[in-house]
Formats: C-alpha cells, structure tokens, sequence
C-alpha cells in the first residue's frame, strides 16, 4: 500500500496542482504512470474481493471499499460478480457474468446478418478495448444493472458508491476552482487504467489454446489450468500490475495474495510452460473471436471463412 498509494496520490495531487496554475498539458503525460499505479491499487482492491490481501475478512473488506473510491469500481457487487465468475469461467453454459462475451462457430453462424455484424463490431479491440474499458469503469459501473447482477442486489452498493464519488469531485472542484479542471486530471488517468485492464482482463482467456467446455464435461482445476493464460511481463510491467498475468495460477486458488503469486509459479515447474504469452502474441490474441468447437481452439473471422469455403 505504501509503494502504491503513496506515489499515486502525489502524482495525482501535481497533476491538478499544475492544471490549476495553467500546466494542463504538461500535467497530461503524469496519466501514464498514475495510470498504471491506479491499475495495481484495483488488484489490490481485487484481492480483497477475494480475501487474500489481508489477514482478516473484515480489514479486506474495508480496504477493498476505501480503495474502490479511487478505482470507481463498486467493491461488494463486484466482489460477488466477480466470484461468479471464477466459478464459470469456461463453461459455455454460463456466460455472461465478469467475461467478455464468446460465440461458438456454430452460434455465430446461426446468428442473421445484423447479429453477426453486430458482433463483429463488439469484437473489434477498438470498441471492445480503446472505447470499451473507459466506458465500462466511467458510465456502466455507476448504474446498478452495469455490474453484471439483478439489480436489487447491487443498487445499494453501486448508488452509495456514486454518491461519494460526487461529493468528493465538488469537493475537490472547490478546491482547484473548477469542475473541469479536476476531470481534465481524473479522466485521463482512468481511462489509461482502464485501457490496460481491460487489455489484461483480454488476454486472461481470449488466447488461441483456452479451453471452453459445455456444462457436463466442465472441470473447475481444467477450466483454471488450461483457460486462464500466463502473460509474461517485463519485471516492471508485472509489478505494475500486481501480478495479474500469473492469471492461471490465481485461477487454481484465489486466495493466495498477488504479491505470492510468483511463488508458487516458481514452486511448480509445469506451470511456467502453461498457456504462457509474451508481449509479441498481443496481435495474435486481437484477432480471436470465436471458440471453434471441433478444433478446440480460439479463432479469428478470417478462419471462419476458411471453414465455410471447406
């Protein structure tokens, strides 16, 4: 907490000093890095949700709603959809909750003209990703039936969340003197975050050797194992974000903290050959939008048309 929320507040306390004295576009590149601690304060935020930060389920639960003010993300219904999750993520009989949306080939094909456009545009990273990310973490996540649950069971969280949101803005308004002063620094800084989360969150299961499987033959430890991918990072961009590409791991047991991940990856040797990505497979994995059920892998719209051409 200290090697992140610290300098995540300094950095975001200069942005608006220096757009308040008239260095808006000087403060503008300060989005980068606060952007990317931002990013490792909601893995923070995460590992409360999953009661692996801290020692006692009352101190998660505290800080994951203290830190959610600064994620924008609403702790408590996240927490549970993000819970639901972990407990489908694979099965293709239970999408829907937490992932991003997946066709089968064979739903794809079934779909009229207007619905498989319609899904090529929601695949396409500049919507899915560039536009997607910020709008989920700006708009969708302050409405109750954005989180991916009925809507009486996140209002309250969800609503309470907003209104302390607003408080602190006019508070901080007042501050600096002016509302678009302070969205000129918060926007940016969001959107950067929610840019690498959302690419993070891409490439933990949309990578070619995934595994999707219908309800009877679904396995939870296959499902963690062999769909939720090693994305190898640089050391600096791993720290940045928490660890979160050791993905299969944290798959296989939530509760170890992500500041341990890397333990137990180096305590089992197998596991450093599973589902493994580098910064080169980053094309690669854009291009994937269906699961093909007969070959058993993730593939792209240009491999669609090679099968109906068969």
């Amino acid at each position: 907490m200290v090697d992140t929320l610290l300098p995540y507040l300094t950095l975001c306390a200069l942005m608006l000093a220096m757009t308040a004295n008239g260095y808006e576009w000087l403060a503008l590149p300060l989005a980068v890095p606060a952007g990317g601690l931002l990013v490792r304060l909601f893995i923070i935020q995460h590992d409360c949700g999953h009661g692996s930060f801290l020692p006692s389920r009352r101190g998660n639960d505290v800080l994951g709603r203290v830190l959610s003010l600064l994620t924008v993300t609403p702790y408590d219904s996240w927490k549970r959809a993000h819970a639901l999750h972990h407990a489908s993520t694979g099965d293709l009989s239970r999408r829907g909750i937490g992932d991003v949306h997946t066709l089968t080939v064979r739903e794809y094909l079934a779909l009229p003209r207007w619905g498989q456009l319609r899904y090529r545009l929601y695949r396409n990273p500049l919507i899915l990703i560039v536009l997607g990310s910020p709008l989920n973490f700006l708009l969708l996540q302050r409405l109750p039936s954005g989180v991916g649950l009925p809507w009486r069971t996140a209002w309250r969280d969800v609503l309470a969340l907003d209104a302390v949101l607003l408080a602190a803005l006019a508070v901080l308004a007042h501050a600096v003197g002016s509302i678009g002063l302070v969205l000129w620094v918060f926007l940016p800084v969001i959107s950067v975050a929610a840019w690498i989360g959302g690419w993070l969150f891409y490439v933990q299961h949309q990578y070619e050797e995934t595994v999707w499987e219908q309800a009877e033959s679904w396995d939870f430890h296959r499902a963690a194992l062999g769909g939720s991918s090693y994305y190898a990072l640089p050391r600096v961009l791993q720290w940045f974000t928490g660890n979160v590409g050791l993905h299969h791991v944290h798959r296989l047991y939530s509760r170890i903290p992500n500041y341990r991940l890397q333990e137990g990856l180096d305590g089992h040797e197998v596991l450093g050959r599973i589902g493994r990505l580098s910064l080169r497979d980053i094309l690669r994995c854009l291009g994937l939008a269906l699961w093909d059920e007969e070959a058993r892998k993730m593939i792209g719209f240009a491999g669609v048309r090679r099968l109906q051409a068969v």
